[in-house]
């Protein structure tokens, strides 16, 4: 089973805002563990509304954190 292509870059949004992991959790309402499965990429979903409650606290769109990386080495 191939892994997702989707990547969540809550590291770079965490750096860009000077806030440190436990600051996200605490505000977001998420325990670190799963905080830590997001951020290692060791997810297969998130929920909208957590989600929501990431980019209100780090002040960011969707599209700052989710990134789509396609496994395939070539174009066809």
């Amino acid at each position: 089973m191939n892994n997702l292509a989707i990547i969540i870059n809550i590291d770079v949004m965490l750096a860009k805002r000077k806030m440190s992991v436990t600051e996200l959790s605490e505000r977001v309402g998420i325990t670190m563990a799963n905080l830590s499965i997001l951020k290692n990429g060791k997810a297969k979903a998130i929920r909208l509304s957590t989600l929501d409650a990431i980019c209100k606290a780090l002040e960011c769109q969707p599209g700052d954190i989710l990134e789509y990386k396609s496994d395939e080495g070539t174009q066809g």
